[in-house]
């Protein structure tokens, strides 16, 4: 691999989770980074992650292989023309904002387009900031690429090969098809979660009713509200037309639905139920094949103090680390589960087989 020192211009959950997959994997690799916060530089630096104590400097980015755009989209537009002089020419400059479109247009205007490979990482939280990042976020996570018609196709195999290299699964698209696709399945979605959110909160009553018995299935649905308002707000502004055409799309399936409804059209509620019950189901369970995703598996809980930490403990006591625990109340299981996500395939299968022997009943997904 010929990228040996990286650049990184924002360092938030994002840009810290490559900067910490990246050095725990290509341990040799020189990485220096731009934060609009001192503090991150610090914590960064104090964690063995870059090469710099201090706030890097434009200038200091000359030498770079490659250099990601990790800050919010506008002030993403800005460092593209600062860089525009100070980048080598063999340089990758790629970004990991989840709206090609503009960034697209505005190398291409500033003649940079023979540099840029766009990407998105199919990963994320509502969490935010580099404390939050892991070095296990992009494990088998989506990667999407979306190289400009300029750049050589050398570049674009050498930056998909070190994408792949940290774990990740490498797609390339073009910007148009991305910004669609991302629409779809990750704007439009947090703006209905969002929108269900200030929907029940202002159709409360005084005691709160909602909100207090507010369970699983609402909190489920709604968790990725909580994500950052202002990078909602930068999404909103640059996939404008992406976003209403899905709203337009999906507002005939509410009358629809609607429709329905009001006319006691108990075959057309039950298939619609059904159909999205089916393609669901088909997105928990990985094709044959494929690789799996997300690593996550539900145990029935004993009814007795201290039951969530007898599993954590079996788990840890086998050196194994848990990506995420909680508890779920819903009709598939009856009675109270638990939800365990695990890092990857291995820590997946070898936590079944040890909650399996000490008679944990186990369902996987």
């Amino acid at each position: 691999m010929t990228i040996q020192k990286l650049g990184f211009i924002g360092l938030g959950l994002i840009g810290g989770s490559i900067v910490k997959t990246a050095k725990r994997i290509h341990a040799d690799l020189k990485i220096i980074a731009l934060s609009a916060h001192a503090s991150t530089i610090t914590m960064a630096y104090e964690e063995g992650l870059i090469e710099n104590s201090e706030n890097a400097s434009i200038e200091d980015f000359c030498d770079c292989d490659c250099v990601f755009l990790c800050a919010p989209v506008q002030q993403n537009l800005l460092y593209i023309k600062q860089l525009k002089d100070i980048i080598k020419d063999s340089c990758i400059l790629t970004d990991v904002g989840s709206v090609k479109g503009d960034i697209h247009k505005a190398v291409c205007k500033l003649g940079m387009d023979g540099h840029f490979i766009g990407g998105h990482p199919m990963a994320g939280s509502e969490k935010t900031g580099l404390g939050n990042a892991t070095a296990y976020l992009l494990e088998n996570a989506y990667y999407i690429l979306t190289p400009t018609s300029a750049i050589h196709p050398s570049y674009v195999e050498e930056f998909q090969e070190f994408i792949g290299s940290l774990g990740a699964i490498p797609m390339i698209l073009n910007y148009d098809a991305h910004d669609a696709a991302t629409a779809a399945i990750s704007h439009l979605p947090h703006i209905l979660a969002a929108s269900l959110v200030n929907f029940v909160e202002a159709s409360d009553d005084s005691q709160e009713t909602m909100k207090t018995i507010a369970a699983g299935g609402f909190r489920d649905i709604t968790r990725i509200a909580s994500s950052s308002p202002v990078m909602w707000e930068e999404i909103c502004m640059t996939n404008k037309d992406q976003i209403l055409c899905m709203f337009d799309a999906y507002q005939k399936i509410l009358n629809d639905i609607q429709g329905k409804i009001a006319a006691l059209d108990s075959d057309g509620i039950r298939r619609f139920f059904q159909s999205s019950k089916d393609y669901r189901d088909s997105l928990e369970i990985s094709p044959k094949g494929s690789i799996r995703t997300v690593f996550e598996f539900y145990c029935d809980l004993i009814d007795e103090a201290g039951g969530i930490a007898a599993i954590a403990t079996i788990l840890a006591s086998n050196n194994l680390s848990i990506k995420n625990i909680g508890i779920i109340h819903n009709r598939e299981f009856e009675e109270g589960v638990l939800r365990i996500e695990m890092y990857d395939q291995m820590s997946y299968a070898r936590a079944i087989e040890l909650l399996r022997k000490y008679h944990y009943t186990v369902y996987e997904r």
